[in-house]
């Protein structure tokens, strides 16, 4: 299922915010590749 809207912007905090652990934002990470028209590289 994909990631919906609101989720997807928490993540872009815990990514944006320094203070966040590795696996924080490896989690993030992972939840915007699956945000529903995600771009990948």
């Amino acid at each position: 299922m994909a990631t919906g809207k609101k989720p997807a912007s928490s993540a872009g905090k815990i990514l944006s915010n320094p203070s966040s652990t590795r696996q924080e934002k490896r989690v993030a990470a992972s939840d915007l590749a699956q945000r529903k028209g995600a771009k990948r590289k």
